[in-house]
């Protein structure tokens, strides 16, 4: 299936470049394909996100729903469209937690960044559903449950002609079932890889293409997070809250990275969840168990007092910064949003940097595209030799997304350094005095891997047993999350063949089997085998949430996460 351009991923990256490539098509009057696949089983399935959402960018992408007293505005539309409300936010704080108490920082001493007036409260999951309806309606073509499982490179130009998608029906013995479906290539003149922190494609392309030449490594949060439906008496609406100190803290020497969130949306939601930077030492560390335990902080139980859990997920996002952001394009594609590294960890934020990057590569693309023959108007392919949309790199660098980013570059090595204490002000210093301008670079050289030490060096943590009310057993909440594979297909899951003596005498010997405490869906186990005296690495492919932990802090990386069969996954509706 030919395409000008193809987008492989359905967040809010793609999406606003299939948006602006449409745009730009009626226009300057030159009608180009554009074609989104995504691997959920629908459009916003598979986005999580916090979300106080930056408007900055969606109010270029649509310039004449900017103005928040229109009935036109894109909140107004959102609502009736998907019934999901954009609550402003009114209330804004930042706490430093104690494990029974908290101190409140004054806004003015914070870093401009997390000031959140003028933002709102959403669903993520909920906004792409509805930029998926508006570029149905400008003639994007939208195919969600397809898995973009391999990545095309023309042998003779070395250059990205497309991708694959997965095929269906096979069996875990690698027979073909009776629903067997080979997949389909689909060719482009450019294909834009938007598929999100940690995306195959997108990995696959930066190491063929040795993308990260320049850059130093990305580092990683994982974001668990929970929706709850609160009664009146506890929702205070368009509140913001973050927080710093427990449970990930105790003291400012601490060097875990990472914080909270609690967001209150219209009618009834509270928004919940904790980042914990993957960077952290102690292997004994279980995220999961953090969250839970974070909740039963009396400044956070108050907030969900008499509510109800109704969603539950987690995914990894980009920390590393301006430092960590790659060589963007490559011959036939780009790379866009999460999946190049444009989140501000600072601001918490990652959606509308994510927006601009597709905004801008849609307009690179278009203006390389432009000119002859297209897709659209002679149904296959024109023999033109490959682009590379050089433009789109010198655009990003020359944008607010720079900008923002470049300023806040050094934040997280300074935690990583010097703990929460430094950090804070370290960042102090940088954002008020200095103005995100000082003169020096603080870099970041190791994965987050590399940071795990040996189990010896440190004590078991006990964690208090759930309630079932306020906190919950991993397997309960993990319903919340609706995930679902096809039992019966090749896991999704592989230990590298090279690394596969690593499960059991590294990971489980040295680090005591950290897998089976940082993965946010009860994946990874390690059971005892009948007739032997050792244990055996199990890993329960089926429960999978999409977060790709797994393929950033394992030993050595020893886990290769590929996609599984189209529509597999879970389901989000409100995250």
């Amino acid at each position: 299936m030919p395409f000008d351009v193809l987008i492989v991923g359905g967040g809010p990256a793609g999406l606003a470049a299939a948006i602006r490539l449409k745009q730009l098509s009626l226009e300057k009057q030159k009608d180009l394909s554009v074609c989104v696949i995504d691997k959920g089983s629908e459009i916003g399935a598979h986005i999580l996100s916090g979300n106080v959402f930056d408007p900055k960018a969606m109010h270029e992408l649509f310039p004449d729903q900017a103005d928040p007293s229109s009935d036109t505005h894109w909140t107004k539309e959102l609502e009736a469209t998907q019934n999901s409300v954009a609550t402003p936010v009114t209330d804004d704080e930042f706490l430093v937690l104690t494990e029974t108490g908290s101190t409140k920082i004054p806004n003015f001493l914070l870093p401009p960044q997390l000031d959140n007036h003028g933002n709102y409260i959403v669903s993520l999951s909920q906004i792409c559903r509805w930029m998926a309806g508006k570029a149905e309606e400008l003639g994007v073509e939208i195919y969600p449950g397809f898995a973009a499982s391999e990545v095309l490179v023309d042998q003779e130009t070395n250059a990205v002609k497309g991708i694959a998608t997965r095929d269906v029906g096979i069996a875990k013995n690698g027979t073909h079932k009776p629903t067997f479906e080979r997949g389909v290539e689909l060719h482009a003149r450019q294909t834009l890889l938007a598929e999100g922190a940690r995306g195959s494609c997108s990995e696959y392309v930066m190491e063929a293409f040795d993308l990260r030449r320049d850059c130093q490594p990305q580092t990683y949060g994982l974001g668990l997070k929970e929706v709850w439906q609160v009664p009146p008496e506890s929702f205070q609406k368009g509140l913001v809250q973050h927080t710093l100190g427990y449970p990930l803290q105790s003291g400012p020497l601490d060097k875990n990275f990472g914080g909270s969130f609690l967001y209150h949306q219209e009618p009834d939601l509270v928004l919940i969840g904790l980042v914990v930077g993957l960077d952290y030492a102690n292997p004994y560390l279980n995220p999961y168990q953090e969250f839970q335990r974070w909740k039963s902080h009396p400044d956070i139980r108050k907030h969900l007092d008499g509510g109800t859990c109704v969603s539950y997920g987690a995914r990894v996002l980009n920390e590393g910064g301006w430092h960590a952001v790659p060589k963007l394009s490559f011959p036939g594609g780009a790379l866009l949003g999460c999946g190049a590294g444009f989140l501000n960890a600072v601001k918490i934020k990652g959606s509308h940097t994510a927006i601009k990057s597709g905004i801008l590569a849609a307009e690179a693309a278009f203006d390389a595209l432009k000119d002859g023959d297209s897709v659209a108007e002679i149904g296959e392919l024109p023999e033109t030799g490959p682009i590379e949309l050089t433009t789109y790199e010198t655009a990003v660098r020359s944008s607010w997304i720079k900008d923002e980013l470049y300023q806040v570059r050094n934040t997280h090595e300074a935690f990583s350094r010097w703990g929460v204490g430094g950090g804070l002000i370290y960042t102090g210093l940088t954002t008020h005095v200095l103005k995100g301008q000082e003169p020096w670079t603080l870099k970041h050289l190791t994965k987050d891997c590399e940071k795990t030490e040996a189990a010896a060096n440190h004590k078991p943590i006990e964690y208090p047993a759930p309630d079932g009310k306020l906190t919950f057993d991993l397997l309960t909440n993990l319903q919340r999350a609706g995930t679902f594979h096809e039992d019966d297909q090749p896991s999704h899951l592989r230990i590298k063949p090279e690394q596969a003596e690593i499960p059991k005498k590294t990971s489980l010997q040295v680090y005591a089997g950290p897998e089976q405490r940082f993965c946010p869906a009860a994946v990874y186990e390690y059971v005892d085998v009948v007739n032997t005296k050792g244990k055996e690495l199990v890993i329960n492919a089926q429960n999978c949430i999409h977060c790709k932990c797994c393929s950033i802090k394992t030993p050595k990386e020893y886990i290769r996460w590929s996609v599984p069969e189209g529509g597999g996954g879970p389901q989000y509706q409100i995250m």
